[in-house]
């Protein structure tokens, strides 16, 4: 498990590090294996987890002796679903291109320097991939991740690349800041982006940015498939279904409270 950051913030960033840890085990854990992989002391680590505890966002199995997510963070969860990601106002116009499309759809939204799956729709058929609704994936490699970085200012995209780990997960994972910058210029010009099997073999995707009327990015949405279902080329027969979701996605925005006060 590899679990990056940011910086801490004093006792409160170290208390979210925490958190961010024992939650990504998707299981839950016992003292020794957070102790493994903390930056904290021992003592430090057992402080932090036991104010955590006594805060309810997290909970501890006296019989098991395991730290898992609490249920006060299972209410926040929910809240910052509601008013911050795009998933409530999107959900219609998922399952319509989902129908539409008979292929797997996405929607994503940056996280820091990551993609994090907000949403998705599977058809009848599913293909095993990573990209479920709540996984944080990487943005240099990624159909909705490039769709979302060839709109971003150029003060925000140095920094977004400058925390990318450009690990090459295939063959044809673009692993260098001067390629990707290329690429994206490619996408901003055509309007869409593709993954050309860049995070997992076999699977590619057209993706397509959800922008506010100022241009401003919101999010992203793809269309996903199996290179054994047809090559690359195929996919840009969704770019019409994928515009129409993404413009009439963007449209209902406008009337949502998003917490980015910027015009659009």
């Amino acid at each position: 498990m590899n679990v990056q950051r940011e910086g801490s913030d004093g006792t409160v960033g170290k208390a979210l590090d925490v958190l961010d840890r024992v939650a990504a085990y998707g299981r839950p854990v016992r003292f020794s294996e957070v102790l493994e992989e903390s930056p904290f002391p021992k003592a430090t680590l057992y402080r932090l987890l036991q104010t955590l505890t006594n805060q309810g966002m997290l909970t501890f199995d006296r019989t098991h002796n395991t730290y898992s997510p609490g249920m006060r963070l299972v209410r926040m969860a929910h809240a910052a679903w509601a008013q911050s990601s795009l998933a409530p106002v999107a959900r219609q116009h998922l399952d319509d291109l989902s129908g539409l499309v008979g292929e797997t759809v996405h929607l994503a939204q940056l996280d820091g320097a990551h993609v994090l799956y907000v949403d998705k729709r599977t058809p009848a058929a599913a293909l095993p991939m990573y990209s479920d609704a709540g996984k944080v994936g990487p943005a240099y490699c990624t159909g909705v991740g490039k769709a979302m970085l060839a709109w971003l200012p150029k003060p925000e995209l140095d920094r977004v690349l400058a925390q990318q780990s450009w690990h090459p997960f295939t063959d044809t994972t673009l692993t260098t800041p001067e390629a990707l910058i290329a690429e994206l210029a490619v996408i901003r010009a055509e309007g869409h982006a593709f993954d050309r099997e860049e995070h997992e073999r076999g699977i590619q995707c057209i993706a397509m940015p959800v922008l506010s009327p100022g241009g401003h990015v919101r999010g992203a949405v793809s269309v996903t498939s199996s290179v054994a279902r047809g090559p690359l080329a195929q996919m840009e027969r969704h770019l019409p279904h994928l515009t129409d979701a993404v413009t009439k996605i963007a449209g209902d925005l406008r009337d949502w409270r998003f917490p980015d006060k910027r015009e659009g």
